[in-house]
């Protein structure tokens, strides 16, 4: 490496400031080459911290390292959908970017649905970049990235993690192994829908309102769970207003919601999962840090969702 990973982290914390193109860039390749080498799902050990969207809030990022601990005095699994949304997607990308560079055992990204070109291009950050930096280059260089983050993750063999949820087309986390990453993520099919998906209060399979990937009930979560020897799916991609949120009678699955108040409007907490040694789990919920006095004018000036 031809840069200093401790002062650039320093300096993002001091300034919350973008690192220079070219340094981005190279810190794009770098952690690209770290991600190549693992497994669509990596085997993780206890105790983990397990964090849901994300989705630009930066502030509140380094709120959630303060809440949950340091790396790598403390090692996360990242549940996906760092970008869009937020006003500061750059700086909260680069900020994992540099943990996953400087500590690579410590933090493990998983690609959630927004980790594409297609949901970037309308969501925000494709915009960003191009504001933040005059071109779409550093854009290219997040979306190979992307490309390469893990699709899913277990933690000691017992909690499965995954953006979205299960797919019909998918049995055994064997065929999640085999899957193809480095590519855009199709609009249908089982890499689409463990990005997609949503647990439901239903027995099997329904179609989903997202028009991408399905609802997924009780009794397909059991037998997924039963047969690769889980307990627990863990995952995000849905605003829970609590935090976190529970479901179906045997608490066979959980969304973890990590971006406080939303959008700048919601007002919901966010949560952290932490599991110990003994694979015992608990929620720490936080709320939102106040914005910066230029960022909170922005927000106050504009429609979040237009």
């Amino acid at each position: 490496m031809s840069f200093n990973l401790d002062a650039l982290l320093s300096h993002m914390k001091k300034t919350q400031e973008p690192l220079e193109e070219a340094t981005m860039k190279k810190l794009c390749r770098y952690v690209r080459d770290i991600l190549i080498e693992e497994s669509n799902v990596p085997n993780i050990s206890a105790p983990v911290n397990v964090c849901g969207d994300i989705h630009g809030q930066f502030h509140d990022l380094l709120s959630l390292f303060e809440e949950g601990g340091e790396i790598p005095d403390a090692s996360y699994v990242f549940l996906g959908d760092y970008v869009d949304r937020g006003y500061f997607s750059v700086e909260t990308l680069t900020y994992l970017l540099l943990l996953k560079a400087r500590y690579p055992s410590h933090i493990t990204l998983i690609r959630g649905n927004h980790e594409t070109r297609q949901i970037t291009s309308m969501y925000g950050f494709y915009e960003e970049c191009d504001e933040k930096y005059g071109n779409p280059s550093v854009y290219t260089a997040c979306c190979e990235v992307f490309d390469c983050f893990n699709v899913a993750a277990v933690i000691e063999n017992k909690f499965f993690c995954v953006h979205g949820g299960l797919s019909p087309k998918i049995k055994t986390i064997e065929q999640i192994r085999a899957i193809y990453r480095q590519e855009e993520i199709p609009m249908e099919g089982p890499f689409c829908d463990l990005v997609w998906s949503d647990p439901e209060e239903i027995t099997n399979w329904a179609a989903s309102g997202r028009g991408a990937g399905y609802l997924f009930g009780s009794n397909v979560t059991k037998a997924f769970n039963q047969l690769n020897g889980i307990s627990m799916i863990c995952r995000a991609h849905q605003l829970v207003m609590e935090g976190y949120q529970k479901h179906f009678p045997e608490e066979s699955c959980v969304t973890v919601w990590s971006a406080p108040n939303y959008c700048y409007r919601c007002g919901n907490q966010a949560s952290i999962m932490l599991i110990d040694r003994d694979l015992n789990y608990d929620f720490k919920l936080f709320r939102e840090k106040p914005l910066p006095e230029s960022v909170a004018r922005k927000v106050a000036r504009n429609s979040y969702f237009t």
